[in-house]
C-alpha cells in the first residue's frame, strides 16, 4: 500500500471511530427519550439511551381488526419503539423508522391520556395532517416516550394509514407531465 492510500485509510478509520462514539441530542424528528449516544459493536451502531428506566409499564394496543394487544415495556422507549421491539403484529406501522417522514405510526389516545403527553411539535402536526382517520387526540408513535402516568393506557391503531412518502411518490407519477 502506497503511502497517500495509507494516509487516506487512517483518516477513513479515524472519522468512523469519531462518529461510532459521538454524542448526540434532541433533534426534531426524535422525542425527547432518544437521547443518549451511539457504541460501535461488532460492526453495529446501538443506541444506549441514557433517560431510560428499569421501570415497566403495560400498555394497550386496539389494533384494526379490534384484537387487543398488551405489553409490558420500559418507561422511556417510544411507543415505535416498544412495538418494533416487542414484534407486535400491527401491520405497517413506524416505516419510516420514527424519523418524521410518514404517518404510518398513527396512534390516537383516550381524551385523559392525550392531556397528558404535552405539546406537539410542528413537524408532528405537518405529518398528522397527512394522515388518515385524523381525531382530536391523534398522535405519531413516534413522537410519544412512554412514562410511568402512563401505565394501563390503551391506544386506537386507525383502521387505515398513509404513508407520506409513498403517497407523495405516487401523486408525482400520476400527476400529468409538465409542458
Amino acid at each position: 500500500m502506497s503511502a497517500c492510500a495509507l494516509r487516506v485509510f487512517l483518516q477513513r478509520a479515524a472519522v468512523t471511530r469519531k462518529a461510532a462514539h459521538q454524542t448526540f441530542s434532541q433533534t426534531r424528528a426524535f422525542p425527547q427519550c432518544v437521547t443518549g449516544s451511539y457504541t460501535h459493536s461488532r460492526g453495529i451502531n446501538t443506541l444506549t439511551n441514557s433517560l431510560r428506566a428499569e421501570e415497566k409499564v403495560t400498555v394497550h394496543f386496539l389494533n384494526r381488526d379490534g384484537k387487543r394487544i398488551s405489553v409490558k415495556a420500559l418507561t422511556g422507549e417510544s411507543l415505535l419503539d416498544i412495538v418494533v421491539n416487542n414484534d407486535l403484529d400491527i401491520d405497517g406501522f413506524g416505516a419510516c423508522e420514527g424519523t418524521l417522514a410518514c404517518s404510518t405510526c398513527h396512534l390516537i389516545f383516550e381524551e385523559a391520556v392525550y392531556k397528558k403527553l404535552g405539546r406537539i411539535s410542528d413537524e408532528e402536526m405537518d405529518m398528522l395532517d397527512l394522515a388518515y382517520g385524523l381525531t382530536d387526540t391523534s398522535r405519531l408513535g413516534c413522537q410519544v416516550c412512554l412514562r410511568k402516568d402512563l401505565d394501563g393506557m390503551i391506544l386506537h391503531v386507525p383502521d387505515v394509514i398513509s404513508d407520506a412518502r409513498v403517497d407523495s411518490e405516487k401523486e408525482s407519477s400520476t400527476a400529468p407531465p409538465k409542458v
